[in-house]
């Protein structure tokens, strides 16, 4: 009997309905798709679901990949390529005719917040290609946000556009900070778009370019998120690592447009720390790769501030989630995911929702025991969603040690995997048991809603989830 109709059959039909609620968290990740060896959309929805990753920034409008995180409960922000900005800067027609092709088919199954209109344009030589690239990316924001007000979606998703921090003039002292002299008309305009449309100001900011370049004027740990003096600012800030100097740094440039008073959120787009470089880039290691994204994940779930804004709370999308082989440019370029493309971590960076004993030991998710980190590339396990209605997953739990023939001692009293004696613990073991039983196909691994696939081996201590 299939587990949807056991569901419906034994459950009465208000309990069947599965509620995901993400973590409070502010993490997001850049989802890049330059290489030819990634695993499938589908597949990358299913892992992200069962980390504490709530948005995924993309930089097009891929529909194999807007379909696979239709249900999802995932947020999505889509981008219109550089390439594309000039048309759309072109006439409303042509922007609302891109919305109605490219993004419209996935709403609202596809949870789509944000479109990015184009990525560094200011600083790429895509800009070139509309003639006066000032006024063309700010018409193609407008013209974009019409085509939202047309549907009545202007509040469900915002239009914006990620900077790089080379559109600042300089960016120390933070306090002191201005755009660009050539790019303040522009600026001014977008700045202005922003504010008055409650839309965020993208940064993409890099400590780690900062460092590579300057490594003899710049402390590495400040680069790292860790610097325990601190890099004072004439005005009387104290600044413990380079990104929330570069954050103040792009808060001080809007404040200087005359937008100090307006109410403008910064969002990290982009940062992240490369695992391999060129033999020139020492920097570029697996260890601090691993040091600067765990303290980013950290810094993003403090949900604080800045010096500047210490109130604040600062939204962040890492770079990246995968190596991406066909990236142009030095080999770091290629080499900043935290997953490579078979699934196996680069480095080990807890993304995992965890199940916890009383006395706090990590007993699951994210946590490799010894004897246990041996790498099987494309392995997947089936597991419960944090979040899932303990009621329906324990119908799931029934069926899979009753009518589906899991074999569920493991999970009794004096089972390996009883403890943590948690539902959604002993619920996981089941579903990935019936799941790898069955052939690990999707369909098998869905228990109304209520699992997900991993590539992270759940098993703990003595406690061995099956694989194939």
């Amino acid at each position: 009997m299939a587990i949807t109709k056991f569901l419906k059959a034994y459950l009465p039909v208000a309990v069947v309905v599965f509620f995901f609620v993400h973590n409070v968290s502010s993490i997001g990740i850049n989802y890049g798709t330059v290489a030819n060896n990634l695993p499938p959309p589908k597949q990358v929805a299913q892992l992200l679901q069962s980390t504490i990753i709530s948005k995924v920034k993309i930089y097009d409008t891929n529909p194999e990949i807007l379909e696979a995180f239709s249900n999802t409960g995932i947020d999505i922000i889509v981008s219109v390529q550089n390439s594309e900005v000039a048309n759309l800067s072109s006439s409303p027609a042509a922007a609302d005719r891109w919305f109605t092709s490219h993004v419209a088919p996935f709403i609202p199954a596809t949870s789509i917040v944000a479109i990015a209109v184009g990525n560094e344009y200011f600083t790429t030589a895509a800009a070139g290609d509309a003639g006066d690239p000032n006024d063309a990316l700010f018409q193609a924001m407008q013209h974009v946000h019409g085509a939202l007000v047309a549907r009545g979606l202007d509040r469900k998703i915002k239009v914006t556009t990620p900077h790089s921090m080379a559109v600042l003039a300089s960016s120390f002292p933070p306090s002191a900070s201005t755009f660009a002299a050539m790019l303040l008309p522009a600026m001014t305009a977008i700045v202005g778009f922003l504010a008055d449309t409650s839309a965020p100001f993208m940064v993409n900011a890099y400590p780690y370019f900062a460092y590579r370049d300057n490594p003899k004027t710049i402390d590495l740990e400040y680069a790292l998120l860790g610097n325990g003096t601190g890099v004072g600012d004439p005005k009387g800030y104290t600044y413990h690592n380079m990104l929330d100097a570069q954050i103040d740094a792009v808060r001080s440039a809007i404040a200087s447009l005359g937008f100090g008073n307006r109410s403008i959120k910064i969002v990290v787009s982009e940062s992240g720390w490369p695992s391999k470089g060129d033999p020139g880039e020492t920097a570029a290691t697996p260890d601090n790769a691993r040091t600067y994204n765990t303290r980013l994940v950290q810094r993003a779930q403090t949900n604080k501030g800045t010096p500047m804004k210490p109130n604040e709370s600062i939204e962040i999308f890492v770079f990246s989630l995968f190596n991406e082989n066909k990236k142009q440019g030095g080999s770091s370029e290629r080499n900043f995911g935290i997953f490579s493309a078979d699934g196996s971590k680069v480095y080990e960076v807890d993304l995992t929702c965890q199940f916890c004993s009383e006395n706090g030991e990590k007993l699951g998710f994210g946590e490799k025991p010894p004897g246990a980190g041996i790498n099987r590339g494309p392995s997947v396990w089936c597991v419960a969603k944090p979040h899932a209605d303990e009621k329906v997953i324990q119908a799931v739990v029934d069926f899979c040690c009753g009518p589906g023939g899991v074999d569920c001692r493991e999970i009794n009293k004096k089972g390996n995997c009883y403890a943590p004696d948690k539902i959604h613990a002993h619920a996981s073991y089941a579903m990935n048991a019936y799941y790898q039983m069955h052939g690990r196909n999707y369909w098998n691994c869905d228990f109304k809603g209520t699992a997900l696939v991993t590539f992270t081996d759940p098993s703990y201590g003595q406690c061995r989830y099956a694989q194939q």
